[in-house]
């Protein structure tokens, strides 16, 4: 069975369990909360080591997340990690994230541009998203820099993409000179 899978299955069990005990928002905080600790490099090798002991991990979020996260996100961890399917985490969190944004009608664009963008220009690209197929429900914005783009943007909506970057212009033209 893929990862992929696997960890959508696990997902939607949380999700399930969440939504059964009323308490989707919180276990939702708690996914954030312990996908921002997945940033952490040392936390993220010490769940994908095969080397380190399940007592010894489940010691670590106990360590970690106690009194911080409810106990249906600590004992969803728990059998996780008692299953040796902690491997399989950074795709629950993406896929539980993923599940319960499709369970709110979220859509999540991602805009990157060559330097900061202001906020009437995001409300100005939220305004234009229903012409790429955007409908109704909320549109959370992530924002990301990336100065080699050297100006315009790159929007990603779902499996649609606009690069309208002076990069990929330049890049563009390049080829057309070559191939002339």
């Amino acid at each position: 069975m893929s990862i992929a899978r696997i960890a959508s299955r696990y997902a939607k069990s949380l999700l399930d369990l969440a939504q059964e005990g009323n308490k989707l928002e919180k276990v939702k905080q708690d996914v954030e909360l312990f996908s921002s600790v997945l940033d952490n490099r040392e936390f993220y090798m010490m769940i994908q080591s095969r080397i380190i002991k399940s007592d010894k991990k489940l010691a670590i979020f106990k360590g970690l997340f106690d009194g911080k996260i409810d106990e249906l996100t600590a004992a969803f961890f728990d059998i996780v990690i008692r299953k040796g399917r902690e491997e399989f985490f950074p795709g629950i969190a993406e896929s539980f994230q993923d599940q319960y944004n499709e369970m709110h009608n979220i859509t999540t664009a991602h805009v990157t541009t060559a330097q900061a963008i202001s906020d009437d220009l995001l409300d100005s690209i939220k305004s234009k998203l229903p012409a790429l197929g955007v409908r109704g429900g909320t549109v959370e914005i992530e924002k990301s820099v990336d100065p080699s783009l050297i100006g315009g943007f790159i929007l990603q909506v779902g499996d649609k993409l606009i690069d309208a970057s002076v990069k990929t212009k330049l890049a563009n033209l390049k080829k057309q000179l070559v191939d002339a």
